[in-house]
């Protein structure tokens, strides 16, 4: 039984996580994965646009948000086990994988792992390079310092570079939400979840082998996963397809919602699209050959009954 709306609980790995699931039954279904340290409220504005046409889960990653952060020590691999935990749950047999920045790093790995769970991946504001050794460096600085100084002065900290210059004066409000979303998250879950950062591996050599339709994202003001990055990655993924986000820092989704919704709105329905069109060559392939089985039965039928019987000879 399918549960509708928002903060619903399910049991995943023995976890409780925390997820909405809005839209019709039997639309496509969309997974938006948040980033760090927020949790899945973040892609409010992208769920109102997508929930009439498809089925749009939204979760919080263990330890973000309302989800339980367990025992077991964080890392990439684990962050996706739950995914694919969750995607069971709800009987989810392939979706669209939409992740920015760590929901990226999530995206990445659950691909290069599960391919056939997937038929299209959105990666916004992300990178997949792992840590160099000055980046696990400032990692563990930050883990030192939220013990010493605090969530709130974290908080303070994070806000200055999440943003494009521009968006400290058009969206307060929105910035202010952030660092609310910042200090409701745990220290215990902020310290293990940067330690998992520190220590996730590279896809980049993978990128080659991504088969399905792949759309990135990325604030043109985005000091934490630069365009470079993002122009990287596509030039690896055949085919992909790259949207700079004017006004736009690393919470590209939230400081342009517009221009991010839209192209968002326009790279799920291409994919829609091509699904279907692939569902309907399928059908017909099926019904061509299964008319020519018919065919051939028949055939078979009419030769065998056009046959007399022969009868044995009697000897006189």
């Amino acid at each position: 039984m399918r549960y509708i709306g928002t903060d619903i609980e399910a049991i995943v790995n023995k976890l409780n996580i925390s997820y909405t699931d809005e839209g019709p039954d039997d639309a496509p279904v969309i997974i938006l994965i948040h980033g760090f340290p927020f949790n899945k409220s973040m892609w409010n504005k992208q769920i109102e646009m997508l929930i009439e046409h498809y089925r749009v889960i939204a979760y919080d990653v263990r330890g973000h948000g309302n989800s339980a952060a367990g025992t077991e020590d964080f890392s990439i691999e684990l962050f996706v086990n739950d995914l694919l935990g969750l995607m069971d749950i709800l009987k989810i047999e392939k979706a669209m994988l939409c992740g920015l920045s760590m929901g990226g790093y999530i995206a990445l790995n659950a691909i290069e792992n599960f391919p056939k769970r997937f038929n299209a991946l959105i990666l916004c504001d992300t990178n997949c390079a792992a840590d160099t050794p000055e980046a696990k460096e400032k990692r563990m600085m930050t883990i030192e310092n939220i013990g010493k100084y605090g969530i709130e002065n974290y908080a303070s900290e994070s806000i200055k570079n999440l943003f494009a210059p521009e968006s400290f004066v058009t969206n307060k409000e929105k910035i202010v939400g952030i660092k609310e979303m910042i200090m409701e998250t745990k220290a215990q879950t902020l310290c293990s979840t940067l330690h998992a950062l520190s220590m996730r591996k590279e896809t980049c050599n993978k990128l080659r082998e991504i088969s399905v339709p792949v759309l990135l994202m990325v604030g043109k003001e985005d000091q934490i996963t630069p365009p470079a990055a993002a122009r990287l990655m596509q030039k690896n993924i055949r085919g992909s397809v790259l949207q700079i986000i004017e006004h736009a820092g690393h919470l590209s989704n939230i400081e342009n919602s517009y221009e991010f919704n839209n192209q968002l709105e326009k790279f799920v329905s291409s994919v829609n699209q091509q699904s279907e069109k692939h569902m309907k060559r399928d059908r017909l392939a099926s019904e061509v050959i299964n008319s020519r089985k018919v065919a051939k039965r028949e055939k078979l039928e009419k030769d065998l009954n056009s046959k007399e019987p022969e009868h044995p000879k009697i000897e006189e």
